[in-house]
């Protein structure tokens, strides 16, 4: 995990949280990354300059979490469109006693245009977020850029996406989940199985997915795509959960399949998709199936069991992913 600290900022509760500095001091022939791919965190010191702003633009969209001080805040507002005004006083990073003239844009960005040198607490429970949300930042970071063009460049998918769909026993009138949606492949599928009288959700960690998905889904009857913040889904409160090409990317699969089942009312379903087999996928980024991976039978197959699961199908084949299971 890195952090591109750009100028000069206090970088030791950074570094004691285990992540990895890199440095960007202007004056000091540091060339600026060109894409934020493998940055976690940016932070703004007092100084940075406006070579700087091209970056911060691209990861307030990302949600890639941002800390600006002194003349970074301002850059900060500049980027963002706002005026930087606003307390910390329920901010989780800023608190209620400290940086009381700080402020937040977004879900990821904090400015504090008169820093306390003396606030290392501040920078402590900044590395501590940063780490946490590491492996969604990542996630966002590589999505983002390709979110408008996703669909595009997939379209071709669409038919294997739609007959992998037809496969769950869904009626009308019930709840689905597309979790790890993206572009929203699969929405109107869903859709035509629960009909206008039943729910569609589409999930995802990335705005900029969504955004794109609610746009393929805007026409008539079509599922809307939200993102769910708040308190956990109700037990039992859906009847299908499709997710394709998610599982084996979550960091905590075996605790991802007891709360979907958690979710899920008995009798319902789970559909885990891909539109290839674990071996053409392997062997298109130039590497062996490894016996480790989650979606292999001998690991997934005892994984959904405990977990509530009833395994009706499993298929990896060279065209395709899939298992079906039963809660």
């Amino acid at each position: 995990m890195a952090v591109l600290v750009i100028g000069d900022a206090p970088t030791a509760a950074i570094e004691a949280a285990g992540l990895r500095i890199h440095p960007c001091r202007p004056g000091a022939d540091d060339p600026l990354p060109a894409t934020l791919a493998g940055i976690d965190a940016l932070i703004l010191s007092p100084g940075t300059t406006l070579a700087a702003l091209p970056l911060v633009g691209p990861a307030l969209a990302a949600e890639v979490p941002v800390l600006a001080l002194g003349e970074g805040a301002r850059l900060l507002t500049e980027a963002a469109g706002t005026d930087g005004t606003g307390g910390g006083t329920a901010d989780p990073l800023l608190g209620g006693g400290s940086a009381p003239h700080g402020f937040r844009v977004g879900a990821s960005a904090w400015g504090l245009p008169v820093p306390d040198e003396a606030d290392c607490e501040l920078l402590r429970r900044f590395a501590e977020l940063v780490a946490g949300r590491a492996e969604t930042t990542a996630t966002r970071t590589f999505f983002t850029p390709r979110a408008a063009a996703w669909e595009e460049r997939f379209a071709y998918q669409t038919p294997a996406y739609e007959a992998a769909v037809a496969r769950m026993r869904l009626r009308p009138g019930q709840r689905a989940l597309d979790l790890g949606c993206g572009s929203g492949r699969a929405l109107p599928a869903l859709r035509a199985l629960v009909g206008a009288t039943g729910t569609v959700i589409g999930v995802d960690v990335t705005h900029a997915m969504l955004t794109a998905a609610a746009r393929a889904a805007a026409g008539p009857g079509a599922a809307a795509a939200r993102r769910l913040r708040a308190a956990p889904a109700v037990r039992s409160a859906v009847h299908g959960i499709f997710a394709a090409g998610l599982l084996d990317h979550l960091p905590h699969p075996d605790t991802a399949l007891r709360e979907w089942a958690r979710v899920t009312a008995p009798g319902g379903e789970l559909l885990l998709f891909h539109p290839s087999g674990r071996a053409e996928r392997a062997a298109r980024h130039g590497r062996a199936v490894s016996p480790d991976d989650p979606l292999a039978e001998p690991n997934l197959r005892p994984a959904l069991e405990a977990a509530g699961w009833h395994v009706a199908t499993y298929e990896d084949a060279p065209s395709h992913f899939l298992t079906r299971a039963t809660r």
